[in-house]
Parts: structure tokens; C-alpha cells; sequence
């Protein structure tokens, strides 16, 4: 879909660090390319979808085997006091591509903040994690979701 941040980063159009980390016939898990922190990851269906009503059976018979597995592995390697699961969509404030954002989240927060107002200042400060260790993290996360099957 033309302008579609991320079925661009899916195709390959624009750059992605850490590159994707992990894929099932119908989803793809790659590193958020926003103000997040390292270790937040996206799953996003490869198909241009803007609303979950549009996901097919396989599509979601696929969903939460892929959510369980990859907070597993961000658990694993990170071991966050909890994991955010959300979905954003909306792009310029019109439905985009769906997307489920998965940030660990430490027990020393910045600023004792949890929750949304974590993310609002997360967005304010706008610093984008290091590329060297989202590559890293990256990599990491591939070699353990490597080892089990997502579907």
C-alpha cells in the first residue's frame, strides 16, 4: 500500500533496523522504529488491514499462538516486571495499517510512569533507542524465536 509506513518497512522500502526478527505464513515481528526503547517490538499482519474485523480465520487463528511466543522471548531475554500489548493503527489520525506494539517494560521506569502516560512521554522525549542495540537485541530475539515454532 503506497505510504504505508508499514508495509514499507515489511517490503524493504525503507530502512529497518535491526531487520526483521521473525515471521509466520501471515505475520511479521520487526523492532518498533519509534521512541519506545529497545526491545519494543511490532507484529503486524503482511496484509494492508486497518481494522481487526478484517483479519481472516487464518489470520487470527495465527495471532495469539505469535503474541504468546514473542512475549515469551521478550520475557525471557529481558525479563520485564510486565509487557504492553497494544494496538495502535491510526496514521496522520486516519486508520492505518493495524499493528501490535509489544513494549517490556523494566520496574525502573523513567520517571515512575506505567502505562499510557509511560508511552505519552516515551513519544515527548522522542529519542529513538541506539541502532547498535537494536541490532543487538535484534539478533538475540531471532536466535530464541528460532527455537519453537510461532504457529
Amino acid at each position: 500500500m503506497d505510504g504505508c509506513l508499514a508495509c514499507e518497512l515489511t517490503s524493504g522500502l525503507r530502512e529497518l533496523p535491526g531487520g526483521r526478527i521473525a515471521e509466520t505464513p501471515r505475520w511479521v515481528v520487526e523492532h518498533c522504529v519509534g521512541p519506545l526503547g529497545v526491545g519494543t517490538l511490532i507484529i503486524k499482519p503482511k496484509r494492508h488491514i486497518t481494522h481487526i474485523s478484517e483479519l481472516d480465520d487464518s489470520e487470527a487463528q495465527e495471532l495469539g499462538p505469535v503474541l504468546r511466543r514473542v512475549c515469551s522471548a521478550l520475557s525471557e531475554l529481558l525479563e520485564p516486571e510486565q509487557i504492553y500489548a497494544t494496538l495502535w493503527s491510526h496514521a496522520g489520525g486516519t486508520p492505518g495499517h493495524i499493528h501490535w506494539v509489544l513494549q517490556p517494560v523494566p520496574s525502573e521506569r523513567p520517571g515512575g510512569l506505567f502505562g499510557p502516560h509511560l508511552q505519552v512521554a516515551m513519544f515527548d522525549q522522542a529519542e529513538l533507542p541506539p541502532t547498535p542495540e537494536v541490532q543487538a537485541i535484534a539478533e538475540d530475539l531471532r536466535a530464541i524465536l528460532a527455537t519453537e515454532s510461532m504457529e
